[in-house]
């Protein structure tokens, strides 16, 4: 996303947060199986509506710590402990994406992945369940924002709606508050109101450009074909089809994932679990890996058939 000068302050409320996060949160269910209801919530309740000390200050929306792993700036608050590290991003949209890295990258988290994504009741008792918070109320405060603000019904939307609602932001300015401040005396949050999104300028007006596992790429439309995609973005074919892992001639369905760059040799999660109905190829394309990698790290055959529950490993060698 494109950010642009600031317009003017005005009070943050959770339907604003909402409707900045709301695509992110959508697009994270498709990519990680997190529910984005869930994903809101957290943001909402961490953040305090994105105006505590750690999102204003280091676009933290989660509290999510450092870590050994961190290798990134850092900021000291107390928490469970007198100067706690945390993490600082480059925008809010990285905490976003971290986030969802961490649950699908610590394994204390994998039981969640077995509930219907619909099912933000479970999810949200299994969060407390894992250790995602000591405090008791946890679950029924992530529970009690979801039914308030009605956010279930975006776990709702199709591939094809989701498209239509990029399509519209990446076409037109979305305005939307990004929390800058509080004034503690009249216990109020300011924001000032930035453009988060702007029109993608490129051949294809139309599409937003992506990036996933810091890969450019594309959501393919109704009907499009390799070749228009080519064209409008001055590729030829033939790297289009390399890129993708696809044979010549293969039809794209609207909603598909096209990578306009080569993917990486390691995916952007430590593993996945197979679920019904997923190929080696529809996985490459989810965590943007090569096939040829993604093959490779787990010891597969091109005939090989992964069964439904394998974990397959994307950044290492399966251990033999």
């Amino acid at each position: 996303m494109i950010f642009a000068n600031e317009i003017f302050a005005q009070k943050m409320t959770p339907q604003q947060y909402v409707e900045r996060f709301k695509l992110t949160a959508i697009h994270h269910r498709f990519e990680y199986g997190i529910p984005a209801a869930i994903t809101l919530s957290q943001g909402i309740l961490e953040s305090g509506i994105g105006g505590s000390y750690l999102a204003v200050n280091a676009n933290n929306h989660f509290g999510i710590k450092c870590h050994s792993d961190w290798k990134g700036k850092r900021i000291y608050k107390d928490d469970d402990a007198k100067d706690d590290c945390f993490r600082v991003y480059k925008n809010a949209d990285d905490s976003y994406t971290d986030h969802a890295l961490f649950l699908t990258g610590k394994s204390r988290y994998e039981f969640l992945f077995s509930y219907k994504i619909t099912d933000y009741k479970k999810w949200a008792k299994g969060l407390k369940k894992a250790g995602y918070a000591t405090n008791p109320k946890y679950p029924t405060r992530l529970i009690d924002i979801i039914e308030k603000y009605d956010l279930s019904k975006y776990d709702k939307v199709s591939k094809s709606e989701y498209e239509q609602m990029l399509e519209q932001s990446s076409g037109n300015k979305v305005i939307a508050a990004v929390a800058v401040g509080k004034d503690e005396t009249k216990d109020t949050l300011f924001v000032k109101e930035i453009v988060v999104s702007e029109k993608v300028q490129n051949k294809n007006k139309k599409h937003a450009i992506l990036y996933h596992n810091r890969v450019k790429s594309i959501i393919v439309h109704q009907n499009e074909s390799v070749v228009d995609i080519a064209r409008k973005f001055d590729i030829h074919p033939r790297r289009i089809y390399k890129y993708n892992d696809m044979q010549k001639g293969t039809e794209l369905k609207s909603g598909m994932r096209i990578y306009l760059q080569p993917k990486r040799s390691k995916g952007d999660v430590k593993y996945h679990i197979v679920k019904r109905g997923e190929t080696l190829w529809s996985i490459s394309q989810q965590h943007g890996i090569k096939l040829k990698s993604l093959r490779k790290r787990n010891y597969l055959s091109e005939k090989t058939k992964i069964k439904t529950g394998t974990k397959l490993y994307l950044q290492k060698k399966k251990p033999l």
